[in-house]
Formats: structure tokens, C-alpha cells, sequence
């Protein structure tokens, strides 16, 4: 479908929009928390990953308000740059909620979450790399490995909550536990909805 071998702007911007995402993702699985002060700075870190996210969505609709003609249909632009969008935003709102809680303790279930997480976010780069060389069937085995790391998060999630609820006595640490695992599941689905988006614009465009 495509001829020129020029990179396209609308792909540079969704390949911009998906290396910032997994910058978020990465420094989040990165990082050590310790203190109540860690908190507090991976929580700022975060806020300003989710404004620059924000910027780049915008100059994206401010390109496709400009353009007269897309690559691909503007409705799968847009609707690839927002599930992105969510991924991070996500990310953002978890680590929110750990500094909202106080919760320095961070478990083998939340690493294992953020690990397949962090490997989704890398998957979704790679996927758009590949859009930026306008190769869409190349990007399926991308979308399928999200899909992957997806379904382990569910099994993560079953089995972290099952131990909760037999290990726990505190009910107030269950509730926060419960809630940073449920958040963690979600990110994994926002990812797995991006392999779907990247799925449906493979099957209208290769």
C-alpha cells in the first residue's frame, strides 16, 4: 500500500508518542522505592512523562486537523496515539496511588506485573519502528507478545490476590494491596488494547 520510502510525519509522531510511554514505563520499573521522600520524586518524574505525553498527543491532532491526507485512516491515528496515552497515564495514576497511600513496599507480584508491563511497552515500540518503515505485517508478532504478557498479568492478578487474602490480616493493607494489583492488571489490558488497535489497522491497510 505504501510506495515512498520518505518517513511519514503521523508515524514519527506515533513512534514519539510510544518511545516517551515506554521512557514512563521503564523508569517506573526502574525504580527503587524506599522512603516516603522516593515517592514523592518518582511521582513528580511520572507527572511530567504524562505532560509531555500530553504535549505530543496534541501536536499529533493539531497535524491531523492540518492534514488533508493521511497514511492510514485518522480515526486508527488517533485511537493508536490515545491507547498509548493510556498505558502511560496508567503508569502515571498507579504511582500516584502508592504516594497516596504511603506504600514504600513493593512486592515480587508488583515487579512481575511492571516486568511483562515494561516488556509491552518495548514490544509497542518495536511495533511502531516497524510502522515508520510502513512494514504492517511485520508488526503482528509485536502485537501478539503484547497479547502474551497480557495473559500473564492475569495470572499474576488470580494468584497475588489468592495469596492476599490467605497471608493478609490487615485489612487496610489488603485493601491498598489489592487495589496497586487491580491497577497493575489494567495497565497490562491498555497495552493489550494498543496490540488490538495495531491488530485492526494491519487488517484494513497490509
Amino acid at each position: 500500500m505504501f510506495s515512498s520510502k520518505k518517513q511519514d510525519p503521523f508515524f514519527s509522531a506515533l513512534l514519539k508518542i510510544a518511545e516517551n510511554m515506554r521512557e514512563a514505563v521503564h523508569y517506573a520499573n526502574d525504580f527503587r522505592i524506599e522512603t516516603v521522600a522516593d515517592l514523592k520524586e518518582i511521582s513528580v518524574r511520572m507527572k511530567q512523562y504524562e505532560t509531555a505525553g500530553d504535549k505530543l498527543i496534541h501536536e499529533l491532532i493539531v497535524m491531523l486537523n492540518k492534514s488533508f491526507m493521511t497514511p492510514i485512516e485518522r480515526e486508527d491515528i488517533l485511537q493508536l496515539a490515545i491507547r498509548m496515552d493510556d498505558v502511560l497515564d496508567g503508569t502515571e495514576g498507579t504511582i500516584g496511588h502508592f504516594e497516596m497511600f504511603s506504600l514504600t513496599e513493593v512486592d515480587d507480584s508488583m515487579r512481575n506485573f511492571l516486568e511483562y508491563i515494561a516488556k509491552s511497552s518495548d514490544e509497542i515500540v518495536k511495533a511502531m519502528k516497524l510502522l515508520n518503515k510502513k512494514d504492517l505485517v511485520g508488526m503482528r508478532q509485536h502485537a501478539i507478545l503484547i497479547q502474551d504478557y497480557e495473559r500473564e498479568c492475569d495470572e499474576v492478578l488470580r494468584s497475588s490476590i489468592k495469596q492476599l487474602f490467605l497471608n493478609e490480616k490487615d485489612p487496610i493493607r489488603l485493601i491498598k494491596f489489592k487495589d496497586i494489583y487491580e491497577q497493575l492488571e489494567e495497565i497490562a489490558d491498555y497495552c493489550q488494547t494498543v496490540a488490538n488497535t495495531i491488530e485492526t489497522i494491519i487488517m484494513r491497510n497490509a
